[in-house]
């Protein structure tokens, strides 16, 4: 008989594993063991038995499959005084944390290390036919343009590849080609994220961007006080985070900030005005964020500052109170993606050694009878049981319009699928992200119960549209699609154009 549940699965491991006097069964043994059995036709397919049994389901849960990759060591133009520096290890990166790690044993190889997180994900059963890569290291600005090209090249080769017989070496074909096989390839990239300087994008930047297939920036805003800035040796002000937040979202791109509370010269509540401003004020506004709260790490400038006395971070406890106000002020189209940075506490010299901190904030809100209404929150898990409405919010950003479409339940809060509409100065109507929640369920494929591939995304995308075409009269959408996503696009009449998904509205009846 099948467990209900992961629970119940792992007391019945454990019964049977003290019973035989047996080490405790792997979750991925038991999987392998399954999909054997299906394969030669000794037990039917059961969604539930593959989900019981999948590691970390929660990895699944945003409705994609997540690599993370990291780029070589390289120099960077910045100068900040928190930031690390090791010769193994990009800048601001530590050689010891999990995803560098990874890339280490790879030799930093883009190629190695694609093929071998998805086959980590296929072993623990994650479904690994829709992939947001991730790219990190440094500032990806200014790397030179022949290793950027080389490097996405070559994750997107290794994507094409999976599933069959990879290679290590060789070349297959120039960017444009293997983006353009990617588009209908068993295990397809959905969208690419990279982080970079506020002051490292202009115009030109972005179109390289697009190019490489990039559809999400990551900036590292840290603070919006120009004084705490201006401390930590940023080497810009807030006039490049604005200008940059409106150059990415005029291009279509989802934009996320990296946030540093606790730096030198700040205070909790400086740090509070900072979380008002991004909401407050239109010129910001970002969709995603990061909470990275500052950290002493021996290789940096501040360790100095902090063993002279120049520098002392926040107690746990002043911390964690001002995240759970943070949170309060976050809107429900925002993602908190994290409230702390994967470091190991071994390398922490001073600051905050909590490393369930989101765990610890959300206690504190529940004592009190708060939660927090970030995208990340509300999101549905595993099932998407409930009635979902079309609930529609609009907000002034960057000199233009975002109307953020969602289906919603009203008596849980939860939220199944979205899209981001933003109404430019140009005319043009952008869809900048189309997102369905719950289970990942791969391509071509429906179960019970979940949200994927229910048409939630398709309904969301025509009321884009009509909004679009009806209440702004314009004629021109344009999708800021991953290239795993453009087959999508096409089927509701869109057509690549250079490098986005373009459809003709209709006339106005």
């Amino acid at each position: 008989m099948l467990p209900e549940d992961r629970r119940a699965l792992r007391k019945l491991k454990t019964r049977v594993a003290a019973e035989a006097h047996a080490p405790l069964i792997r979750n991925d043994a038991l999987l392998g063991r399954y999909r054997h059995e299906v394969a030669r036709g000794q037990r039917p397919a059961d969604a539930r038995v593959e989900q019981i049994l999948t590691l970390n389901g929660i990895r699944s849960q945003s409705g994609i499959a997540t690599v993370t990759v990291i780029t070589e060591p390289y120099a960077c133009p910045g100068r900040c005084v928190y930031c690390p520096t090791e010769a193994h290890a990009p800048k601001s990166y530590l050689t010891n944390e999990p995803a560098v790690m990874r890339a280490l044993r790879n030799d930093y190889d883009p190629y190695r290390q694609v093929r071998s997180r998805l086959e980590a994900l296929t072993e623990t059963g994650h479904p690994t036919d829709k992939i947001e890569l991730i790219i990190k290291g440094g500032t990806w600005s200014f790397y030179p343009d022949a290793y950027q090209r080389t490097f996405v090249r070559r994750c997107v080769e290794a994507a094409n590849d999976f599933g069959g017989v990879g290679r290590e070496t060789g070349d297959g074909g120039t960017l444009e080609t293997v983006q353009q096989f990617n588009e209908t390839a068993k295990s397809r990239i959905i969208g690419i994220t990279i982080e970079t300087r506020p002051d490292y994008v202009d115009e030109a930047e972005i179109r390289r961007l697009r190019e490489l297939g990039v559809t999400r920036v990551e900036l590292g805003v840290q603070s919006l006080e120009e004084a705490v800035l201006e401390r930590v040796v940023r080497d810009h002000g807030t006039t490049a985070i604005r200008e940059a937040t409106r150059l990415l979202k005029d291009a279509g791109f989802k934009v996320a900030y990296h946030l540093m509370p606790n730096l030198p010269g700040a205070t909790p509540s400086s740090d509070l005005e900072t979380m008002r401003r991004l909401f407050a004020d239109p010129d910001y506004q970002p969709d995603t964020l990061k909470l990275y709260p500052c950290v002493v790490i021996e290789t940096a400038e501040l360790f100095d500052w902090w063993k002279q006395g120049r520098y002392v971070p926040y107690d746990d406890e002043t911390l964690i109170e001002l995240l759970v106000q943070m949170k309060q002020l976050v809107p429900p189209y925002v993602r908190i993606e994290r409230v702390i940075r994967d470091i190991p506490s071994t390398s922490i010299r001073a600051g905050c050694l909590v490393t369930n901190l989101r765990e610890a904030v959300h206690c504190r809100m529940g004592s009190r009878g708060l939660r927090c209404r970030c995208l990340r929150c509300r999101q549905v898990r595993e099932t998407a049981d409930g009635a979902f409405t079309l609930v529609r919010r609009e907000y002034d950003a960057s000199r233009g319009l975002e109307i953020f479409l969602s289906f919603e339940d009203p008596d849980t809060d939860r939220v199944a699928s979205f899209l981001r509409l933003r109404i430019a100065p140009s005319g043009t109507g952008w869809v900048r992200e189309l997102h369905s929640y719950g289970r990942h369920v791969p391509l071509h494929q429906r179960r019970d119960g979940a949200v994927q591939h229910h048409g939630f995304g398709q309904r969301l995308l025509a009321e884009a549209e009509r909004i679009a075409r009806e209440e702004f009269g314009l004629q021109r959408m344009a999708v800021i699609a991953g290239v795993g996503v453009r087959d999508y696009y096409r089927k509701f009449g869109y057509e690549l154009q250079e490098t986005y998904m373009v459809k003709r509205l209709a006339a106005r009846p």
